[in-house]
């Protein structure tokens, strides 16, 4: 039987953001490129929620960069980090709120020979393990930041087949908030991004 496929709505951004954080595991994000279709199923994020959280790029308040984040639900926030990286994150909760969820890694599904052209790893797994690595396979930059994900450019979809060992744990690649379990990923998936603390 063929998995029924379902756009997400607007509403299913506007919720408690470490629910749409664990909903996220098992979705599936699609980006009608200019050069082709892309799809991959997500199997990592973290949550980065309002001005109390001292990770949160809203911590310090509004600003040019972070404007998105404080308005409607369902759209894409990409910032650039480390003179080298894009990241691709998700607008949650109600206008105003200013909170986030981070697409950290993802199963590369359609496209991939296209991916692979932004990315030196040669394991299809390993294509999106990390942000930086799936924005440069995907292909996107600040250019996308605000889109709507309920529109047919970006946007992600239930296909029913969700993820059966979701786990929490701490953020990682932070250097505050680090005690907040607010990282949730698929145990069972390949493409989960590594990371080596600091000591």
């Amino acid at each position: 039987m063929v998995p029924r496929i379902k756009k997400l709505p607007r509403a299913f951004y506007n919720r408690p953001t470490l629910k749409v954080a664990e909903n996220l595991i098992g979705k599936y994000i699609v980006y009608n490129a200019p050069s082709g279709r892309l799809s991959a199923r997500i199997v990592e994020v973290e949550a980065y929620i309002g001005s109390d959280d001292p990770a949160c790029h809203a911590a310090r308040g509004k600003t040019p960069r972070n404007a998105v984040m404080f308005g409607k639900p369902g759209f894409t926030y990409i910032y650039f980090i480390y003179g080298m990286y894009y990241c691709l994150n998700f607008v949650t909760e109600k206008e105003g709120r200013a909170a986030a969820i981070l697409l950290r890694a993802a199963e590369p599904v359609e496209g991939i020979n296209l991916m692979k052209k932004g990315s030196t790893k040669t394991k299809p797994q390993r294509l999106l393990a990390g942000p930086g690595k799936f924005c440069r396979a995907f292909g996107l930059t600040r250019a996308q930041n605000g889109l709507d994900l309920t529109g047919d450019v970006i946007y992600l979809e239930d296909r029913n087949t969700g993820a059966d060992n979701i786990i929490r744990t701490p953020r990682i690649g932070i250097n505050h908030g680090t005690e907040l379990n607010w990282r949730f990923c698929d145990a069972d998936s390949d493409a989960v991004s590594t990371y080596k603390r600091r000591t």
